[in-house]
């Protein structure tokens, strides 16, 4: 069975036509459903991408790359794909200078040092000259060596966690989320290294057509992610008490205010933080205002 192994950059260079953007993403993993959501979202459809290698966007001229996430910033660097998205901590680990075009607000993450939890080691620098299990051995080399401390790296490809347990290592460098794996496994963190999210990365030369296509899916793109960001807001309000309540909407501009037939009502309207709405609604009704809706943002260009 073919796989994306088994292709190299050159083998994807033949798929598509010259002159349509191309875009890499994750084939797998726990980045790849939100990322497909965010193009979907920003009106892309085409098929499914866990199934497919290639997938050609309809109605617009940019095409799918479906390969490992670990590949992806190969596949930039190569110019075999213009964009990809992919962790910014797989860049550290790539060692490729890729520009970042959109920081895009998931998949965050960060590289943190843990130690057993009868260790003495309290921070980085007491992690020099021991050794260190990590599937992420170049950015853990790189970035404890930047900080002036230097160790053995143990490599490996998955269950780090276990490696003190097992005798492999003395401590580990691991991507941590919540922190409940390592808390798990009887291991403490000693000190962050690196804070990732999913990003999407360029190349370093565009020839003008295609970076006035990517620039397109980018503000298609970053408008998606501005409406997550926010929600609509609309209440019925007595003219009154419209300065009560426009001093405590925190909206991108001035709410709009909309004359209503009854005499002295106004509807008002206003994009507010998706995060202020639950402590916005109680104040708003306690300044006057009735009818309270709070509508989704599917797209926001400011």
């Amino acid at each position: 069975m073919t796989t994306e192994r088994a292709l190299s950059p050159s083998a994807f260079a033949e798929l598509g036509e010259p002159g349509r953007l191309r875009i890499a993403i994750p084939n797998k993993g726990r980045l790849m459903d939100p990322i497909v959501l965010l193009l979907r979202d920003a009106g892309l459809v085409f098929a499914d991408t866990s199934r497919a290698l290639f997938a050609r966007v309809e109605d617009h001229p940019i095409d799918i790359l479906s390969v490992r996430t670990d590949d992806i910033a190969e596949f930039v660097a190569d110019g075999v794909a213009d964009l990809g998205i992919t962790g910014a901590n797989l860049l550290v680990e790539a060692e490729v200078d890729l520009p970042i075009e959109l920081s895009l607000g998931f998949g965050r993450c960060r590289l943190e040092a843990a130690v057993p939890l009868a260790h003495p080691a309290t921070s980085l620098a007491d992690l020099d000259g021991l050794r260190i299990a990590t599937s992420h051995p170049a950015s853990a080399r790189r970035l404890l060596a930047e900080r002036g401390v230097q160790v053995e790296i143990v490599g490996v490809s998955g269950a780090v966690e276990v490696a003190p347990r097992l005798g492999l290592a003395d401590a580990i460098v691991d991507l941590v989320s919540s922190g409940s794996t390592l808390v798990m496994n009887g291991l403490r963190p000693v000190g962050e290294l690196l804070r990732s999210e999913a990003v999407i990365v360029g190349r370093k030369e565009w020839d003008p057509e295609r970076r006035a296509l990517a620039d397109e899916l980018l503000m298609m793109l970053g408008a998606v992610l501005a409406g997550r960001r926010v929600k609509y807001l609309m209440m019925n309000a007595h003219v009154d008490d419209l300065p009560a309540i426009e001093a405590i909407l925190p909206g991108l501009e001035s709410p709009s205010v909309i004359p209503l037939a009854q005499t002295g009502m106004v509807a008002v309207h206003a994009v507010v933080g998706s995060a202020e709405v639950s402590s916005l609604l109680p104040r708003l009704k306690g300044a006057g205002a009735s009818g309270l809706l709070v509508v989704p943002v599917e797209k926001l260009l400011p």
